[in-house]
């Protein structure tokens, strides 16, 4: 019943878009309960870069030094140009009055429907278009595996708001007018056998005025405009490098940019004196994930992971400049962090990470909330709250080390909500983040930030994360599973 919401919730999720959700945040309080199978998962959503420009402004080149210089499989390059409309007999007997450079030009369902399938996972197969013929080869059809990162690259793409709404981001390349034309006359004397006349008469009749008209105003569509084309190469350098920070993240970090996982590694750095081992985050969450594990040792790593995580929660805090003297009598320009900052822990796992926020912001304000889970069906009560009286006016870092189902996570943002906090000023940090939860308080909660040291591969029939470390609160205080443990707040 309600956990079939979900299953309809994460299949929903496989046609969103990088540029986040636009919902309602109002609180609800039938939340929403997860899908218990820990073989579903979400389904890999591409990267997609729309280049668009002038004919001859140098978007295939930018699009092919991108791929050259990533040197990776997962980079795909679909061209508008395959996607012409085949000419008719009547067409080809006055083909130089057809204009190429029109929307009309473009077989645009085929296209969207090449994208969708690319996007869903499906190999597809595009035709090769034939400039002498006027016709698609589909006898050399050129098989486009999915990959994690499309290149779309035409004139017009930008023209069809269903196509846009497909990228996750839009290059314009903006090449001089004068540079364009001189290599499109290079171009179409030397690969298509035409003459200058015909180049000329063509550029004047149809390929100026199409580019006034429909490819210009697209550029207000773009994220970022590439003066000079190929020639570019610090925009170019600056493109490759996101992209591979893209190809690097989490599948749901593609879907959800409100959502954070700190990069982790397998490297062991050895500390020569003692030659004690140095692990770093994977390294840690190895330790601390370990049934064996001794407490003092746990509690030793646990807090570590936790510091990584509040200081990185504290580097998405708002700031300004400031201006310090140094002791040499120079003057140092640095930055001050916001000081209306308070913490909330969800208790009692979330007490867990109050030191190390304090130990990060001295004199932290930090507020307490007990959500109580009632038999297995994962309904929440709220229990106690206390909180900063003037905790509308604040940022906050909300602490709960598991993020498992979302349902304790929701009810926990909605108070914070209903007291005032405004939904961007809030930051939820926790160690292990299940799938599953991400979805439920992302879809609900669009506009705050989920930061994170591991995404999990979901939960099982218990509602458990897995393969997850346990439950965190009883190996971090000491406390038997089996003890009844009565917390009075005052």
């Amino acid at each position: 019943m309600a956990s079939k919401d979900v299953v309809r919730l994460i299949e929903a999720s496989s046609g969103v878009h990088f540029s986040g959700f636009h919902l309602n945040g109002s609180h609800n309080s039938e939340v929403e309960q997860p899908t218990t199978s820990t073989t579903e998962c979400v389904q890999r959503q591409p990267f997609v870069i729309g280049v668009a420009g002038g004919a001859a402004s140098g978007k295939t080149t930018v699009c092919d030094l991108i791929i050259e210089q990533l040197h990776d499989q997962r980079v795909v390059l679909v061209n508008q140009d395959s996607f012409y409309h085949n000419l008719s007999e009547e067409e080809l007997k006055r083909v130089q009055d057809y204009n190429f450079d029109h929307p009309d030009a473009f077989d645009t369902e085929k296209l969207i429907s090449t994208m969708e399938n690319l996007k869903d996972g499906k190999a597809v197969d595009i035709p090769k278009y034939d400039f002498k013929s006027y016709k698609n080869k589909t006898l050399q059809s050129r098989r486009v595996n999915p990959s994690d990162v499309i290149l779309l690259e035409g004139i017009l793409i930008f023209h069809d708001s269903r196509v846009r709404e497909m990228m996750n981001m839009k290059i314009f390349v903006d090449t001089d007018a004068d540079v364009r034309l001189a290599r499109r006359i290079r171009r179409d004397t030397v690969e298509k056998g035409r003459d200058i006349g015909q180049v000329l008469d063509q550029y004047s009749k149809f390929v100026k005025p199409a580019f006034d008209d429909f490819i210009l105003p697209t550029k207000k569509y773009a994220d970022i405009i590439i003066p000079r084309g190929g020639d570019n190469h610090v925009a170019i350098d600056l493109i490759v490098q996101h992209i591979r920070t893209k190809l690097g993240q989490h599948d749901l970090c593609k879907i959800y940019p409100n959502l954070y996982v700190i990069q982790s590694t397998f490297q062991v750095h050895l500390l020569f004196i003692g030659l004690l081992p140095f692990f770093q985050i994977r390294g840690m969450h190895t330790l601390i994930r370990d049934a064996n594990i001794t407490k003092h040792d746990f509690v030793f790593y646990a807090d570590r992971l936790i510091r990584l995580v509040v200081e990185h929660g504290l580097g998405h805090l708002p700031f300004t400049e400031k201006q310090v003297t140094t002791p040499t009598g120079s003057v140092y320009t640095g930055v001050d962090f916001c000081k209306r900052l308070c913490g909330v822990s969800v208790i009692r796992s979330g007490e867990s990470m109050e030191n190390a926020l304090r130990a990060c912001c001295k004199g932290i304000k930090i507020g307490k909330i007990l959500i109580h889970r009632e038999g297995d069906n994962g309904q929440q009560q709220l229990i106690y709250e206390k909180l900063p009286n003037d905790i509308s006016d604040r940022h906050v870092l909300l602490l709960d080390p598991i993020l498992g189902t979302g349902n304790s996570a929701v009810e926990a943002i909605s108070l914070l909500i209903r007291k005032g906090v405004p939904e961007p000023n809030i930051i939820f940090l926790n160690l292990i983040s299940a799938p599953q939860g991400v979805h439920v308080v992302c879809k609900k909660f669009p506009r705050i930030k989920i930061v994170t040291s591991e995404i999990e591969t979901g939960l099982n029939e218990e509602y458990r994360v897995i393969p997850g470390m346990g439950e965190f609160g009883d190996r971090y205080f000491g406390t038997d599973n089996d003890d009844q443990e009565v917390i009075t707040y005052k």
